[in-house]
């Protein structure tokens, strides 16, 4: 007889479909040995997140059955062993990267590209396609390995609940849209463009103005989220409306060029003016070099898959985009790609949160929703909806 709770988790049911099913509650096990550096957390705000939406669409090769979700926030309910340094009670950020902490990569902070935790290929992530085969976070209870070295506990546990729709973000889209700007040089002064006004572009957004820049451009199709971006100082570029990219940089700026751009918009890009309903994955990146002035940096914290099935054409749906990069090398552009090393940064963006130095919840829109609710959030999401959809399990944040 188990005496653990039921468990409950947002599963992929193929292309378009996700359902809320009973799942296993988590053990702490990897495979048939005992997991005794993890722990089991009760999760009290778990995410939806772009990279989910392109499972969702049937764009990657995620399989049926899979339990979603990679932003988790969560309060320790069993400690495995050799835990030393987290007790049961303790409020936690997940890292959306696994990481065992002690190979090459982990040692040298490149957490997004661990080495032994997914036999596939460098790097995990919980719930994701080609990522280790790691159970997701959208669910009432979840495992968490190599728990000492990956968990951010956070100091205060009340304050942590009080201040809970902004630290939910620190799993995932704070940490990587300040990796986009850190990787593309943004600095004091810098002007920046930004790809994309979904949740990441906006987090970019917000981290760019954390970092000091002098301008950010948020360049969409959607309006409400270039709204949600001049709700918070942004000037914006709607990409729908022809014309010159760089004259409309010039318009805002007086140049042609920004010092620094980040790609969050990812493999998914469409054209711009009258090609806005046609596909062209490489898009952004071209625009990258275009837009961006000789020895800048770009940011490429945008998804870009190995595989997309669903792709437009035979080259993209092996992830060859057809690039201008002999542009950027004139240009002696540094281009950055890669998963967000999160523990690069997570602490001190709690830092920036808990000293009410920035207001990430509301730049990015913050909708809390029930588990029951997520497949309504993931449609709505889908649609553009200019939100970030955080979901509350067991009813925490809401009591």
């Amino acid at each position: 007889m188990s005496s653990h709770p039921a468990n409950r988790g947002v599963v992929y049911k193929g292309a378009g479909q996700v359902a809320i099913e009973s799942i296993e509650f988590p053990e702490l096990a990897l495979g048939n040995r005992k997991c005794n550096h993890g722990v089991i957390l009760r999760v009290l705000t778990t995410n939806i997140c772009g990279s989910d939406q392109h499972m969702v669409r049937g764009r990657t090769t995620a399989p049926e059955g899979l339990v979603l979700g990679h932003e988790i926030t969560g309060q320790i309910l069993e400690c495995g062993n050799d835990v030393e340094f987290l007790k049961p009670g303790d409020i936690v950020s997940v890292p959306f990267n696994i990481a065992c902490g002690r190979c090459r990569n982990c040692k040298e902070g490149k957490t997004g590209i661990c080495l032994n935790v997914n036999p596939a290929r460098p790097g995990a992530a919980y719930g994701y396609v080609d990522m280790g085969g790691w159970v997701g976070g959208q669910a009432e209870y979840v495992m968490v390995p190599y728990a000492d070295f990956n968990l951010l506990k956070f100091p205060d546990s009340d304050q942590a609940m009080e201040k809970i729709r902004d630290l939910t973000l620190l799993s995932d889209i704070f940490p990587t849209g300040f990796h986009g700007c850190v990787t593309a040089g943004v600095g004091p002064g810098s002007t920046v463009y930004i790809a994309g006004a979904g949740p990441v572009g906006l987090a970019a957004a917000v981290s760019a103005q954390l970092l000091g820049a002098a301008c950010v451009i948020v360049g969409d199709m959607i309006e409400e989220r270039l709204e949600q971006a001049r709700s918070f100082g942004c000037e914006t570029i709607d990409l729908r409306q022809d014309g010159d990219m760089e004259d409309k940089i010039e318009q805002i700026l007086g140049e042609r060029e920004v010092d620094a751009f980040v790609d969050c918009v990812g493999f998914e890009a469409h054209g711009c003016g009258c090609d806005h309903h046609q596909e062209q994955p490489a898009v952004v990146l071209n625009s990258a070099m275009q837009l961006t002035r000789a020895g800048g940096q770009i940011g490429i914290p945008g998804l870009y898959v190995t595989e997309d099935p669903g792709a437009e054409d035979d080259a993209a749906k092996i992830g060859a985009l057809s690039m201008r990069f002999g542009l950027g090398w004139a240009k002696s552009h540094s281009l950055h790609t890669g998963q967000c090393p999160v523990m690069r940064y997570h602490r001190q963006l709690m830092q920036a949160i808990l000293f009410d130095k920035v207001d990430i919840a509301k730049a990015v829109n913050v909708q809390m929703i029930s588990l029951e609710q997520a497949p309504a959030g993931y449609a709505d999401f889908d649609g553009g909806a200019a939100k970030k959809f955080v979901i509350d399990p067991h009813g925490t944040v809401a009591a």
